[in-house]
């Protein structure tokens, strides 16, 4: 069977629409303010983690198995359960889900209403629409990638080009002492890396509905789709932090993120410039929401072996989510950093050790590593939230965020030599090894929910 173009660009484009969400709308234009004449170098950095390491993760968990079987192998149920669980509950209950519908209200329907509509109603009617949409789980990306994606895209584009045709200044001196490590710091706050556990499923039975089963043909199209994604995020990235660093010169750090873009829509075309944002805004979250929502639903489903029905899950997180994005953007922003600055290191740490599973021969290579990743965005955490940890400032990579690095490596070496002394009385598998073992014990609900995306592919045909 050959790979079919049309397939690889609907499922590449609902990806991105997944992807392309609240903070990766709002955070490049004042990432570009901040960085004034180095808007290249926060958008690099932002462009590292949001695109590169989540492009590469998704494809690296998919090739192993998908995010439950790779992690388990790795690091074994328990804290690959925690480390999975934990990365659903940031993006699909928690903040990222949340935060579409603040973003919304503050872009889409206070520069035109004001105060007049509350956040509350605005939040009902988003996640009424959210459930709608993802309600029957087969047809999440046919949705996204035929219908939204194409209006999100067209308007991000015209945005884009009057901004470069008749750009708003010329970027000045950095308002950021490090726009590079500013990148990174956003590019984690946009919570895309912890995206692909849920993310990882909904490719592996998209992947399936359209009629590619398992092996190396399935790989090729989501190798493929995850280019097509990352290549469209990086130039719209790129545009957007360009379109903020035409503004720098009167940058005003104490202006939101979404007050910025709002008011670079208004220099840019007037009242329309905020009209096409308020599309772009609306759409762009109401994609991403319909994807973590549904994500997490499958997600909880898979682990509970069905005993939660996707059906019953998505209500519940619908719930949750429209609650919790009363709090408001601002606070919503505020308090994910802390918890994405724990999370993502050790997350981030084995995802891509997972690229090498034929070749690292210990899972404790994997344990050392996540747990020195751990230790370390620990000590980075409470020194931010305390200021009883100065010391910590001093550790190599701090100023850019990358402090846990270090630690990593030195974990994932101690893991390796322990391995090799404990492996002469007590050999253990391989993580490979033990990515065949799972994958071919795999649950009857895992067989049953392959062949309803087969039957799914056949109604396709």
């Amino acid at each position: 069977m050959s790979v079919r173009v049309k397939d690889i660009l609907i499922i590449g484009l609902a990806f991105f629409a997944l992807f392309f969400g609240a903070g990766n709308l709002i955070f490049p234009p004042y990432l570009g303010a901040e960085g004034g004449e180095l808007w290249f170098e926060a958008f690099a950095g932002f462009v590292l983690i949001d695109v590169v390491i989540t492009s590469v993760g998704l494809w690296a968990l998919n090739r192993a198995g998908g995010s439950s079987v790779a992690l388990d192998a790795v690091l074994d149920k328990g804290p690959a359960l925690a480390l999975n669980t934990l990365a659903i509950l940031c993006t699909g209950v928690l903040i990222a889900a949340p935060r579409t519908a603040a973003t919304t209200y503050e872009m889409s329907v206070q520069p035109f209403f004001g105060d007049s509509v509350g956040l509350l109603p605005v939040s009902i009617v988003f996640f009424a629409i959210v459930l709608a949409l993802t309600y029957r789980q087969s047809r999440l990306v046919d949705i996204v990638g035929r219908f939204l994606t194409p209006v999100l895209v067209v308007c991000i584009v015209v945005l884009i080009v009057v901004g470069l045709v008749s750009p708003l200044g010329i970027p000045t001196a950095p308002a950021s002492s490090s726009p590079l490590g500013d990148g990174i710091a956003a590019g984690y706050q946009a919570m895309d890396i912890l995206c692909i556990v849920g993310f990882a499923i909904v490719m592996q039975d998209t992947v399936r509905t359209f009629g590619y089963g398992a092996g190396a043909l399935s790989m090729r199209v989501t190798a493929l789709a995850c280019i097509v994604a990352a290549v469209l995020l990086t130039a719209i990235y790129g545009g957007l932090t360009y379109l903020g660093a035409t503004v720098s010169a009167g940058f005003d750090p104490a202006v939101s993120q979404a007050e910025l873009l709002v008011s670079i829509a208004h220099s840019l075309m007037g009242q329309a410039g905020v009209a096409i944002l308020g599309v772009i805004v609306g759409f762009a979250c109401l994609t991403t929401a319909i994807g973590l929502s549904g994500a997490a639903a499958s997600y909880f489903e898979r682990i509970t072996s069905g005993r939660i029905g996707y059906r019953r899950a998505l209500v519940a997180i619908v719930v949750v989510n429209a609650v919790l994005c009363n709090l408001g953007l601002s606070a919503i922003i505020e308090l994910a950093q802390p918890i994405l600055d724990l999370v993502i290191p050790p997350f981030m740490t084995t995802v891509v050790l997972i690229l090498f599973v034929n070749r690292i021969r210990s899972i404790w290579t994997y344990r050392g590593a996540a747990a020195g990743a751990t230790v370390a965005s620990a000590l980075m955490v409470a020194e931010s939230l305390t200021g009883l940890l100065p010391a910590v400032e001093a550790l190599p990579l701090y100023s850019i965020g990358f402090a846990w690095i270090p630690f990593a490596v030195l974990g994932g070496v101690a893991g390796a030599l322990a391995a090799r002394v404990c492996r002469k009385s007590a050999p253990d598998a391989s993580p490979a090894q033990r990515v065949e073992r799972l994958v071919a014990e795999r649950s009857p609900f895992a067989d049953e929910l392959t062949a309803g995306a087969d039957a799914r592919a056949s109604e396709r045909r």
